[in-house]
Order: structure tokens, then C-alpha cells, then sequence
């Protein structure tokens, strides 16, 4: 299978929601405890303004869905994921994050088209759907994400910018050039 490279499909099929959920053992005091300052932290940057990110309010202290330990998650659109990202990236601590996008496919989504921070756990994919007929929209009040309701880049403006940045590339020798065809 090819990946796609026809530029209106690829962003017609742009994900712009995401999950990460913070894990943690739940007999293990320690890390709930790091788990709960994590999340605090979290809470504490989206009100100042650092990033869009929306703990559930329920901490789940024991497996629940696909999750085989204690865990809570984090709703975050495309706007602030890089933010997020980068935030767990670095104060995470020994605590694993599991990452995945929100699509109409749960199932594949937790399966195959996740990523993790810190160690992976086995998850219980019985529980999740193949698919839904909507996308799983979260706080569409927030007009983010699948939501937004921002003016995006047309496919002409995009090509522009692409002709743009490998007309600026030429010159570096490091960078690989695009195919001809």
C-alpha cells in the first residue's frame, strides 16, 4: 500500500483530536501521587493559557475500558497537541502516557495508530468499537479540533507554501529534495 500524496485528501483526513492517558499503578502510591501532580499541573497551565488540554474529571483508580491499570485522560485538539506533546515529553517523569487520535475507528485507533511515552501496557481492544458512524467529538463549545471553526489554509494556499519551502531548500544540502514527478 502507498501512502497518499494527493494533498486535498490528506487534509480531508487531517486527525484533530487526540487523547493521551497518563497511567499509573494503581496499588502504587507513589505513582498515583505523580499522576495527580501531573494532572494539577496540567490544569493549572490550560488556565493560564499555555496550552488547550481537558482532563476528564474522573481519575479512574482501577482498569476500566481498554486500560489495564489506573489511568485518566486528556482530551487535546490539533491546535495545542505539539504544546501538550512537548509538556508531557519532558515532566511525564517515570509515568507511561498512552497517545492516540479520536476517528471514527476506536479499535484502530488505540491499536495501531497510537504512540507511547515511557513503557507500553497490553490493552483490551474487545472493549472498543471497529467503528462509529460519527466522529467522537469532545467539547465542541470550544469550536477546536474537528470544531473549529477558523478559517483554514485552501489547497491553492498550501501549494504555495510548498513551492516556497523547497524553492528555500535548494541550497541546503542535507535536505532531500521532492520527486520531479
Amino acid at each position: 500500500m502507498s501512502p497518499p500524496t494527493d494533498v486535498k485528501e490528506v487534509v480531508d483526513s487531517e486527525i484533530k483530536e487526540w487523547h493521551f492517558h497518563i497511567y499509573f499503578h494503581q496499588r502504587n502510591a507513589d505513582e498515583l501521587h505523580a499522576a495527580l501532580e501531573l494532572r494539577d499541573a496540567v490544569l493549572r497551565l490550560r488556565r493560564d493559557g499555555a496550552f488547550v488540554a481537558v482532563p476528564l474529571f474522573r481519575v479512574n483508580t482501577d482498569p476500566i475500558g481498554p486500560h489495564p491499570v489506573g489511568s485518566y485522560e486528556i482530551w487535546c485538539p490539533s491546535e495545542s497537541f505539539v504544546s501538550v506533546y512537548s509538556y508531557l515529553c519532558l515532566n511525564r517523569g517515570d509515568l507511561s502516557v498512552l497517545i492516540h487520535p479520536l476517528t471514527r475507528e476506536e479499535r484502530k485507533d488505540h491499536e495501531i495508530r497510537h504512540a507511547w511515552l515511557g513503557p507500553s501496557f497490553p490493552l483490551d481492544l474487545s472493549t472498543l468499537p471497529v467503528r462509529s458512524d460519527e466522529v467522537p467529538l469532545q467539547y465542541p463549545s470550544l469550536k477546536l479540533g474537528y470544531s473549529s471553526t477558523a478559517p483554514q489554509l485552501t489547497l491553492e494556499q498550501r501549494k504555495r507554501m510548498g513551492a516556497n519551502v523547497e524553492q528555500i531548500l535548494k541550497g541546503e544540502k542535507e535536505a532531500a529534495k521532492a520527486p520531479s514527478d
